[in-house]
C-alpha cells in the first residue's frame, strides 16, 4: 500500500486559522494599550520555561493516552490494510456507503447521536491519508488524538454510523455534497468525495478524561508555539 500525506490535515487548518484571528486580536490590543499607555508597551511574551512546561504537561497526558488505548490500537491499527484506491467519480455520484469491519458489542449509534468519542482514518481516492487518529500516518505506533463527535460532524459522517454498534470499526464513503463540498479543499480540490474508518468507543471515563485532558494539553502547546499563554487568554 503506497499511502501519502497531505501537508496539512482540515482539523490543522482550522487551527491554523484561529490562531491567526487570536493573534490579529492580540495585536489590536497590545497596539490600543500602548495607544493608551501613551505609547509605551509591556513585552510580557510566554517565556521558554513556560513553553517547556506545556510540552512536558503534553509528553505526560499523551504517554498516558497512548498506554491506555493500546488495547484498541491493536485492534483498530490492522484495517489499515482496508486504505485502497477507489473510483472517486463513482464515489461522488453515490450516496454515503457503509461496510461493517468489525459489528462491536456495545449499543447502536443513531444518525444524531453526538455523545461517543472516535479513533478514525480518513482517505482520498488516491490512498492519501489527510487525518487520522495516528501519532504518524505512514509507521503508526499509537493513537495520538479521539474525536470528540460533540463538536461536530459533517453530514455524512452521521449518516454513516447510524446503525453502527459501539466497539466496531465500520468503513464509510461520502460523497463531496455531504462532505465539504466547495466549502474546503481536501484531497487535492474542492468537491471531492472522502472515505473513512471509523472506530466507535463509548464517551466515558477513564477514556473521556484522558481525551479531554489530552486535548486541553495540545491546545496549550500549540498555543504557546505562537507566543501566546494559553492560560492567560481563557
Amino acid at each position: 500500500m503506497n499511502e501519502k500525506e497531505l501537508k496539512t490535515s482540515p482539523k490543522q487548518r482550522i487551527f491554523i486559522t484561529l490562531i491567526a484571528v487570536i493573534m490579529l486580536g492580540s495585536m489590536i490590543a497590545s497596539y490600543a494599550a500602548i495607544i493608551m499607555n501613551g505609547g509605551s508597551s509591556d513585552s510580557s511574551q510566554i517565556s521558554e520555561a513556560k513553553v517547556q512546561e506545556y510540552e512536558n504537561a503534553y509528553n505526560e497526558k499523551l504517554e498516558k493516552f497512548k498506554e491506555a488505548t493500546k488495547g484498541d490500537f491493536d485492534k483498530f491499527s490492522k484495517y489499515r490494510s482496508e486504505i485502497k484506491a477507489y473510483n472517486e467519480t463513482s464515489a461522488n455520484e453515490g450516496p454515503v456507503v457503509s461496510r461493517d469491519l468489525v459489528k462491536g458489542d456495545g449499543r447502536k449509534l443513531s444518525e444524531t447521536d453526538t455523545d461517543y468519542l472516535a479513533y478514525y482514518i480518513g482517505w482520498c481516492a488516491d490512498e492519501t491519508i489527510f487525518d487520522s487518529s495516528f501519532d504518524n500516518n505512514t509507521n503508526p505506533t499509537s493513537f495520538a488524538h479521539i474525536l470528540d463527535v460533540s463538536v461536530g460532524l459533517i453530514e455524512g459522517w452521521a449518516a454513516g454510523v447510524a446503525g453502527m454498534h459501539i466497539n466496531g470499526i465500520r468503513e464509510i464513503t461520502i460523497p463531496s455534497s455531504l462532505a465539504y463540498g466547495d466549502s474546503m479543499e481536501i484531497c487535492g480540490g474542492y468537491n471531492k468525495p472522502i472515505k473513512f474508518i471509523i472506530m466507535a468507543k463509548e464517551n466515558k471515563d477513564p477514556l473521556k478524561t484522558l481525551a479531554a485532558e489530552l486535548e486541553e494539553a495540545y491546545m496549550k502547546l500549540q498555543y504557546a508555539h505562537y507566543g501566546i499563554d494559553y492560560d492567560t487568554q481563557y
